[in-house]
């Protein structure tokens, strides 16, 4: 299991929807090559289909620049797993992400195959719900979602090889009250430079602030307050460089490998 560092020593790294600055997002050739060059943890998204599969995407309605199907609807909620496996969500690849190489005919895959790679060593999964708080109906009840995620987790025995991150914190409580022991993670934006306080009202043990909220003092609070700190999404070696001199815990990145290769080259991962 990876262990989320505590201070500059060992900076962990969490593929951010696998490798997706390499590989189509949020697929399984991006996870397994996340987990081959040695990614601490794997990020990724959840989605819950209409017969109630979870299933891995970031978006809840299937986005036309990298996903291509059948006419008709494109909210996963609204489609059963047999619907939606008719979608290629790798054959086109990211107009943001150059490198990226497309995979044709990759389907969306189901929360049970991603876990299914477990045994591939002993990296985490650090998964968010996906809910849109203005359609409410394309996702479950909060408390449904959690209990979804959990059935899954505990059904693998991998309650303490997941962390749960989400921006809507209703998951997040749902969850404390299902398995207190899986992990909660308190995702934000903006608006908030009170780390501690965020994570109190999420009831979460780590923050994931966006990068550009992390300054030393905000980490330094926090983690005197017996938090941790995992920012996203770091890209470029600057942004590398100032979230490693506010000493926080591990990074969120969508090119893992250039990110294990820098850290290691400072000793700033084991």
């Amino acid at each position: 299991m990876a262990i989320l560092s505590s201070g500059a020593g060992n900076i962990l790294v969490h593929g951010h929807r696998g490798a997706r600055a390499v590989l189509p997002e949020n697929t399984l050739p991006a996870f397994q090559y996340a987990i081959q060059v040695g990614a601490d943890a794997l990020e990724l998204d959840l989605a819950v289909t209409r017969d109630n599969v979870l299933v891995v995407s970031h978006d809840l309605v299937l986005d036309p620049r990298i996903c291509q199907g059948p006419a008709g609807s494109r909210v996963i909620r609204e489609l059963t797993l047999a619907e939606l496996r008719r979608w290629d969500c790798g054959g086109r690849r990211h107009p943001e992400f150059p490198k990226q190489r497309a995979i044709p005919r990759t389907p969306v895959p189901t929360f049970e195959e991603v876990l299914a790679l477990a045994p591939r060593g002993g990296f985490d999964f650090n998964v968010e719900t996906k809910l849109s708080a203005s359609r409410p109906e394309y996702a479950p009840p909060p408390g449904e979602f959690a209990r979804l995620v959990y059935e899954s987790v505990r059904a693998r025995g991998l309650e303490r090889r997941v962390i749960l991150q989400s921006f809507d914190f209703r998951t997040l409580h749902a969850m404390e009250k299902l398995a207190p022991e899986v992990r909660r993670s308190a995702l934000f934006q903006q608006g908030s430079s009170d780390f501690v306080a965020v994570a109190r009202e999420a009831r979460a043990t780590i923050v994931s602030p966006h990068l550009s909220l992390v300054t030393a003092e905000r980490v330094k609070a926090a983690h005197n307050a017996g938090l941790q700190v995992v920012p996203w999404t770091a890209n470029e070696p600057a942004q590398w460089d100032a979230l490693i001199a506010a000493g926080v815990d591990a990074i969120i990145t969508d090119d893992p490998e250039a990110l294990l290769s820098y850290l290691r080259a400072r000793a700033l991962h084991r």
